[in-house]
């Protein structure tokens, strides 16, 4: 047989096994495929768990209502609640988008509901649960998300936010974008599911917990909070509370003890000791570099500096990320921290006043809160656009 003949076959025999291999691993997809329609292996669109991606790339989302009605009646259709602060700038222009949004969506009109200085958002949370709300998206600053957030604990309905106040902590923790409400809502509607960890506090040993998000404290912190210049914030934004740190700092120490959950004692004169969930503050600053959000731990770090001098040391371990091994700075990881404190001191939840206590008990609820994060997806489109790239394809067309 000649060398011509035998490369012939080789040919052939390889054409043939290359076609068996085709042939069979299409077999297979079509029996996965006909098991992901109905057998067991399979998972719908209406059993997505909480962190399943949708269709669009997106996160299906704790509640979504994807199942066909009862009784030939049709099928119930995903509803937006916007829980929104009516005195910020922006306001108005957020019930028009929400409502564009979601009847591209194919959802229902979205419910809309206001704050009022007697309720912050707590109860119009409520309601929207009550109202079988698939998400609801907190319209304001830290106060308004930290209210409809805690009206949020322990549902599976998830946190959107749309951030129009100064701080928005939670949304930079959460990487949702600050300056470009479409794409804040976009992410409430069609972002990735999480759960994340909230924080709760008492103010006396037989009183009620109140929950917080972000970061919980006495001492310093409290009192900037506490005296921050309303008109320069709106003017100037976080930078209001630089000047009013600025009018702080030489306060005087205070004596207290802080008790772990192991039941360790730690006596210290502070000028401030802050709990934190997460760790970002404004301007790229990280307070608690090794926080994270769902860890099921929270962060305490306790401020000591004695005068102006030993203030620039504790400012400078917090922006070189050095606060464990800090200058007049100690950081401790826990469950739980119960601080009692030689007089009372002023408390701070989430950047508001919260009046003054000698008495502070903080724990962490560990994943408690559903909340709505940006997907690869749309963090790719976001930074497509703010280029000035193109952002068609997919889900997003209209920008």
């Amino acid at each position: 047989m000649t060398l011509e003949i035998h490369v012939a076959l080789l040919v052939v025999l390889a054409a043939i096994i290359l076609i068996s291999g085709l042939l069979i691993g299409r077999a297979l997809v079509l029996r996965a495929h006909r098991s992901g329609d109905g057998g067991a292996g399979g998972t719908t669109a209406s059993g997505a768990g909480p962190d399943s991606t949708g269709p669009d790339g997106a996160g299906s989302g704790p509640g979504q209502r994807t199942s066909s009605g009862e009784d030939g009646e049709p099928p119930r259709r995903d509803r937006a609640a916007l829980v929104v602060n009516p005195t910020k700038a922006g306001a108005d222009d957020a019930r028009r988008l929400l409502l564009r949004l979601s009847r591209e969506k194919g959802w229902e009109d979205p419910l809309v509901l206001e704050t009022t200085v007697a309720d912050p958002g707590e109860g119009q949370a409520r309601e929207a649960v009550d109202q079988g709300a698939t998400v609801v998206i907190a319209a304001g600053g830290d106060g308004t998300v930290r209210a409809v957030g805690g009206a949020l604990v322990g549902t599976s309905v998830a946190l959107g936010i749309l951030p129009l106040g100064t701080g928005n902590l939670l949304a930079r923790n959460l990487d949702v974008v600050l300056d470009r409400p479409e794409w804040a809502l976009r992410t409430a509607l069609s972002g990735q599911s999480a759960l994340i960890d909230t924080g709760s506090l008492r103010v006396d040993p037989d009183g009620p917990a109140r929950t917080f998000l972000v970061m919980a404290g006495i001492g310093f912190d409290a009192e900037v909070m506490g005296t921050v210049n309303e008109d320069l914030k709106d003017r100037v934004g976080w930078l209001a509370y630089a000047e009013a740190g600025s009018r702080k700092l030489l306060g005087h120490r205070v004596d207290v003890t802080v008790t772990t959950d192991d039941g360790e004692e730690r006596q210290a004169k502070i000028r401030s000791i802050v709990a934190g969930n997460c760790g970002r503050l404004q301007g790229g600053v990280w307070l608690f570099p090794d926080a994270e959000i769902d860890d099921g731990l929270l962060d305490l770090l306790i401020v000591s500096p004695r005068n102006l001098a030993e203030w620039v040391g504790v400012l400078t371990s917090i922006i070189g990320k050095r606060v464990r091994r800090g200058l007049h700075t100690a950081t401790l990881q826990g469950e739980t921290f119960t601080i009692r404190a030689s007089e009372g001191v002023e408390v701070q939840v989430d950047g508001d006043a919260y009046g003054t206590t000698d008495f502070l008990e903080l724990a962490v609820e560990p994943a408690s809160l559903y909340v709505m994060r940006p997907t690869p997806d749309i963090k790719r489109r976001i930074r497509r656009e703010a280029f000035g790239l193109s952002t068609a394809g997919g889900p997003y067309l209209t920008i």
